[in-house]
C-alpha cells in the first residue's frame, strides 16, 4: 500500500511516524486542561473531544472521546472501529471539503503532554520469544535442558501488575527486593543490583470476550499495539521465581509507548509465525500469517551522555503471535476485557545484536557491553535512560509507535528502617 497523502504536510515525510495511513490513538492534555482523546497526524494531534462536539465525527449516540481513555472506543468494536478509521481518513486526506473545520482543532504534538492512552484493565506478560526463551535458559539450566518440555505447546504467561503500568517518560525507581547469592545462606533486603529491560511489543484488547477464543476468532479482539519495556530485576527474580514464577521482579514498572497502533494499520506487514516443529492443538493453530515486519531499536544513554544503540530486532522473530496469547489466555473461560494487556515476551533475533535484554546482551553480566561512550555496562545504572522505538517500512512511509522510555532512579532510603 503506498502512502496516502495528507493536507497536514508533515504527516507526508518518509520518516514520519504518524503518516494518514497510521491514526494511532493517543490521550494528551495542555497546559492546565483535562486530558482527552487525540489521534496523531504528523505533528500534529487531532482533538478528538473538539471534533466530536463540532459534529464532525459522531459514530454513537453517546460521546466517546471527551474521556481521558479510549476504552469506550474499544468497547465498541471492529465494525466502528472501521467506521473511525475511514471518517479520520476522509477528514485528513489530501483534498478533504472539511479541511478548513478541522484545521483549527490541530494541537502541535510538541506542545502536548502525552498520557496512559487507556485503562489498563489487566495485564499479562508473555514468554513467547523463542531466541529469548532459549538464551535464558541456557544460561540457568544448560543447552540441553534450554527450554521447558511445554513451551513448544503454549504460549507461556504470567499474570502481571495493571497498577504498575506507566506512560512513556515516566521515571522507573529502582526497586528493593530479597537477594540471594549462591555464597550465602539467608537472603538479604537490598536494592536490585541486576535491574534490566525487556523489549516488548503489547497488544491491547478491545471487544470483551465471554468463553473461550481460537487463534481465528481471538484476532477480531485486539484493538492495536503499543511498545512495551517490562522492567525487570533479574536478582530479585532469581529467588523468588522458583516454583511460581516472577512477582515482585516484574512488579516496579511496564512502560509503554503513549500511542495505540491500530491493527489496520498493520495489516500491509503481515508476517508468518515459524514452521512448526511441534503441532499445536487445534484452538492454537497458526490462521494464517500472525506477526508483523516491525523493526524494534533500544538505545541506553549513561546520564549526561549520548545514547547508543544496544538492540535491532523485528517483532516477525516471535514464535506465537498475540491471537495465539489472546486465546491461551481464554482457554479455561477466562472473560478478557477491554483494556487488558498482553505482553508479547522479550523479542530477541538469532544474533547477539538482535538480543532484547541486558541479560542476554550481557550474558549474564559475563560479557559486559560496550557503550560509545566507552563505559560498560552489565545491567542498568542509575541515571540510565533507556528508549524503545519501532516502525513497519511502507512504499514512501512507515507506521511509527513513537518512543518508549524511562529513566532509572536511585533506589530509595531502606522502606523498612527509620
Amino acid at each position: 500500500m503506498p502512502l496516502i497523502p495528507s493536507w497536514v504536510d508533515s504527516a507526508n515525510a518518509p520518516d514520519c511516524d504518524f503518516p494518514l495511513n497510521n491514526l494511532p490513538y493517543g490521550v494528551f492534555s495542555l497546559a492546565e486542561e483535562e486530558p482527552r482523546c487525540g489521534v496523531a497526524i504528523g505533528d500534529m494531534i487531532l482533538d478528538m473531544a473538539a471534533a466530536e462536539e463540532d459534529g464532525l465525527i459522531v459514530l454513537t449516540d453517546e460521546p466517546l472521546f471527551a474521556l481521558p481513555f479510549w476504552n469506550d472506543l474499544m468497547e465498541q468494536g471492529p465494525a466502528v472501529w472501521a467506521a473511525l478509521r475511514a471518517r479520520l481518513t476522509a477528514l485528513l486526506a489530501r483534498g478533504a471539503p472539511d479541511r478548513e473545520a478541522v484545521e483549527p482543532l490541530l494541537v502541535p504534538l510538541a506542545e502536548a503532554r502525552l498520557h496512559l492512552p487507556f485503562v489498563v484493565s489487566e495485564y499479562t506478560d508473555f514468554y513467547a520469544g523463542r531466541h529469548h526463551a532459549t538464551n535464558v535458559g541456557t544460561m540457568f539450566r544448560g543447552a540441553e535442558n534450554a527450554l521447558p518440555p511445554n513451551w513448544l505447546h503454549m504460549p507461556i504467561g504470567y499474570n502481571g501488575r495493571a497498577s504498575s503500568v506507566v506512560v512513556s517518560g515516566t521515571p522507573v525507581r529502582r526497586p528493593w527486593g530479597q537477594l540471594k547469592s549462591a555464597d550465602h545462606d539467608m537472603p538479604a533486603f537490598l536494592p536490585s543490583r541486576r535491574f534490566d529491560f525487556e523489549l516488548e511489543l503489547g497488544a491491547v484488547v478491545g471487544t470483551p470476550s465471554d468463553g473461550p477464543l481460537a487463534t481465528a476468532g481471538a484476532e477480531a479482539h485486539i484493538f492495536g499495539f503499543v511498545l512495551l519495556n517490562d522492567w525487570s530485576a533479574r536478582d530479585i527474580q532469581a529467588w523468588e521465581y522458583q516454583p511460581l514464577g516472577p512477582f515482585q521482579a516484574k512488579a516496579t514498572a511496564t512502560s509503554l509507548s503513549p500511542w495505540i497502533v491500530p491493527k489496520a494499520a498493520l495489516e500491509p506487514f503481515r508476517a508468518d509465525t515459524p514452521a512448526r516443529e511441534v503441532p499445536l492443538l487445534d484452538h492454537l493453530r497458526d490462521d494464517g500469517p500472525g506477526l508483523f515486519d516491525i523493526d524494534l531499536q533500544v538505545t541506553l544513554a549513561p546520564e549526561g551522555q549520548p545514547a547508543t544503540t544496544i538492540t535491532r530486532t523485528n517483532y516477525r522473530e516471535m514464535y506465537f503471535s498475540a491471537a495465539q496469547q489472546l486465546a491461551h489466555h481464554s482457554t479455561a473461560g477466562c472473560p478478557m476485557n477491554a483494556g487488558d494487556l498482553l505482553g508479547s515476551g522479550t523479542i530477541s533475533g538469532p544474533g547477539k545484536p538482535e538480543r532484547g535484554s541486558l541479560l542476554e546482551l550481557s550474558w549474564g553480566g559475563e560479557e559486559p557491553l560496550t557503550l560509545d561512550t566507552g563505559e560498560t555496562r552489565s545491567f542498568l545504572q542509575d541515571g540510565d535512560t533507556l528508549t524503545l522505538t519501532g516502525h513497519a517500512q511502507g512504499d514512501g512511509y512507515r507506521i511509527g509507535f513513537g518512543a518508549c522510555s524511562g529513566q532509572v532512579l536511585p533506589a530509595l532510603k531502606d522502606p523498612y528502617r527509620p
